[in-house]
């Protein structure tokens, strides 16, 4: 395909929303339509891995094939587009940090000043390229942790300004936030979405597509309220409704475009849609499934 694209998925409004699954779908999505893809996470802690991190806080961690303690989303990106992730496919604020820290002590920065921008934000931008440069992906998605507003994501969004304004076409930001219902008032509010997004303006990036996570299905009047106050195409607007299982999300995702809108910010022929029949069939087995059993686990 010639140069490596990369979609950079962030969350606003509140975490647990799915950022990891909105990043599996597209990934899905764009892997069936014939692109070598792959996925990364950036976790803003400063911890090294998330082996060492109370489950019952953070979740479980998951074990790629090199060894390494990952976050438990890698699982989402194997299970999703049937690959093997390793320890490049997740990097935290303590790795990034120990990086720089010790080609600081061995001299390879010739005396500089150590600061967060130019040299943590350009050690974060190394990782983010380095899986399409090394492995030559057609797409490399990179979710970034936590919500946008919090301090700790704040050296990643300034990667992704940067990134954005030397890609060009090739880098294209997919927000993720959250539409409340308020059962008194019987409405779905569009402020939180319309306040994560100046804050994510605030540090010089627009999103190009949202994803607006809602328990109740959004009409076109309400999207088009959201496209018009972010500043985002109207077709670029799409809802991400609860669902009995997270493997019909890909198949939510491609029913509105997003694919297709994808392709088309980043100057990519279109093509006939996929029809997704294995992961149909999969979700059908899922659904008819009717036997329980009783696994034994060894200590």
């Amino acid at each position: 395909m010639g140069e490596t694209k990369y979609i950079f998925v962030t969350g606003g409004v509140a975490s647990s929303l799915g950022k990891g699954i909105i990043a599996s779908s597209i990934g899905k999505l764009l892997q069936a339509r014939g692109y070598n893809v792959t996925i990364q996470k950036f976790d803003p802690y400063i911890n090294i891995d998330p082996g060492t991190l109370n489950p019952y806080e953070h979740g479980e961690c998951y074990v790629t094939i090199d060894g390494h303690e990952a976050d438990l989303d890698l699982g989402h990106y194997e299970r999703f587009l049937g690959i093997q992730t390793t320890k490049a496919n997740n990097i935290t604020t303590g790795r990034i940090y120990k990086s720089v820290i010790d080609k600081e002590r061995r001299g390879d920065y010739l005396g500089k000043t150590i600061q967060i921008i130019p040299h943590i934000t350009d050690e974060i931008k190394r990782n983010v390229k380095l899986l399409g440069s090394k492995n030559k992906f057609d797409f490399v998605i990179t979710e970034i942790g936590g919500t946008v507003g919090d301090i700790e994501s704040l050296p990643y969004l300034e990667s992704i300004r940067q990134l954005k304004w030397e890609l060009g076409k090739n880098a294209l930001c997919v927000h993720l936030t959250y539409v409340p219902y308020l059962a008194a008032a019987g409405e779905l509010k569009t402020k939180p979405t319309q306040h994560s997004v100046k804050e994510l303006q605030s540090v010089g990036i627009q999103p190009d597509i949202l994803v607006l996570r809602t328990e109740h299905p959004l009409n076109d009047g309400l999207r088009k309220k959201v496209a018009l106050f972010c500043n985002v195409d109207e077709k670029a607007v799409v809802q991400s409704i609860d669902a009995p299982t997270i493997y019909e999300v890909p198949i939510l995702m491609q029913a509105q475009d997003l694919d297709t809108t994808i392709l088309q910010k980043m100057g990519l022929p279109i093509g006939e849609t996929p029809g997704l029949d294995p992961w149909r069939k999969f979700i059908e087995r899922r659904h008819a499934a009717e036997k329980k059993e009783a696994v034994n686990i060894a200590w």
